[in-house]
């Protein structure tokens, strides 16, 4: 498949080389553990708190609640290009490197950004309860509402602005699927929709979730899947607001008061499909996959852009290749889609840093530039 990695004409129009891994992370499981290994000393600065409520959950488990959103600026605020939410991934949050570092990266370049924790996730852990899931619209349409808010006040304090800022969002892995799904939380069938997003990047996201889960099961992957489920585990135990007793006997080990040992898919059964309100788990791997959206309502999708690698250890590089094939027969215009030899999952460490940073970055410059000039 490494032929399906050629994307210069669109990495020209951004102004990037193609990825060149660095050493010593060669190969997609470096690349991808770097930053668990690593540690940087990003600035710290004066984040804004911001509450949004959310509604209960769609069983019912849980009553209303709110989100946090971390809101950093840069220095210069009065020449702000645009707004950036950015979304975490499976078992992360606001703190994660990779997400902070995405978020400097962004505010050097002069953007605002709006870093959430979604449901379950600390900080933010005590604010609402339950989890979320791949499809989470129902949490998220509250969060885009009050980010195109966001937009519209920080717009008024840019020098020389006519209106709001264009609003766009970046996400890591999950958190990717979990925009992307939100791009289509409209039953509006017309072209004349209207994107929830000015301009949308998705790094090593889902596409497909039966794929993917299958894929973090396979033998090789045994260290992935232990540390993803025990940040899962983690967050859903010391949810504040309690779990079921069902919960905990699909959680637990009665006898030895001790953690079961599961997979991502049986953690989803037990876990995220009921709390959102699918069948089972098939359900909801079905309807909270966005492959299947994408192909039918590409319409409704802003600019978008994917960025794949084939080594990702995670997410297999298939989907992504067989949708930029679909691209020539589909209506998908709006869809671009970057695909790296190397990078890992969400790793992308190059020469002069962190390159998938520079590219999220540049989409939307670009994007600014097209707005601009229409």
């Amino acid at each position: 498949m490494e032929e399906k990695a050629d994307c210069s004409p669109l990495l020209n129009e951004l102004g990037l080389s193609p990825f060149q891994q660095r050493f010593p992370w060669l190969g997609g499981d470096l690349q991808t553990l770097r930053d668990t290994f690593i540690s940087e000393n990003l600035p710290q600065g004066k984040s804004v708190p911001i509450q949004i409520p959310v509604p209960a959950l769609p069983n019912g488990a849980y009553s209303s609640g709110h989100l946090l959103a971390l809101l950093d600026l840069p220095e210069d605020s009065y020449s702000l290009k645009g707004l950036v939410l950015l979304l975490h991934g499976l078992g992360g949050s606001s703190k994660r490197l990779g997400l902070r570092r995405m978020g400097f990266s962004l505010l050097r370049a002069g953007f605002a950004v709006l870093r959430l924790n979604l449901r379950g996730a600390d900080p933010g852990r005590n604010l609402a309860g339950g989890s979320y899931a791949a499809q989470c619209n129902s949490d998220l349409e509250p969060v885009l509402r009050r980010a195109r808010e966001l937009s519209e006040e920080l717009g008024r304090q840019v020098v020389n602005s006519t209106g709001s800022l264009p609003l766009f969002g970046a996400g890591i892995s999950l958190g990717g699927t979990i925009l992307l799904n939100a791009c289509f939380g409209t039953s509006d069938s017309q072209k004349t929709y209207k994107p929830v997003l000015d301009g949308l990047v998705c790094t090593s996201s889902p596409l497909d979730l039966e794929i993917c889960s299958a894929s973090i099961e396979r033998p090789r992957n045994r260290f992935y899947q232990k540390w993803l489920l025990k940040r899962l585990v983690q967050q859903t135990i010391v949810d504040p607001f309690g779990i079921s007793e069902s919960e905990k006997e699909l959680l637990f080990d009665v006898t030895k008061g001790t953690p079961l040992a599961l997979t991502i898919r049986e953690f989803d059964s037990a876990i995220t499909a009921s709390r959102w309100g699918y069948k089972d788990v098939d359900d909801y791997y079905s309807k909270a996959s966005p492959l299947h959206n994408i192909l039918k309502n590409g319409f409704k999708l802003p600019p978008t852009l994917l960025l794949q690698a084939l080594d990702d250890p995670w997410v297999p590089a298939g989907t992504a290749c067989d949708l930029a094939l679909n691209k020539k027969y589909s209506d998908l215009s709006n869809l671009n889609i970057i695909i790296t030899k190397n990078g890992g999952h969400n790793g992308f460490h190059g020469i002069n840093g962190c390159w998938g940073d520079r590219l999220v970055e540049s989409w939307f410059e670009k994007l600014i530039s097209n707005l601009n000039s229409n």
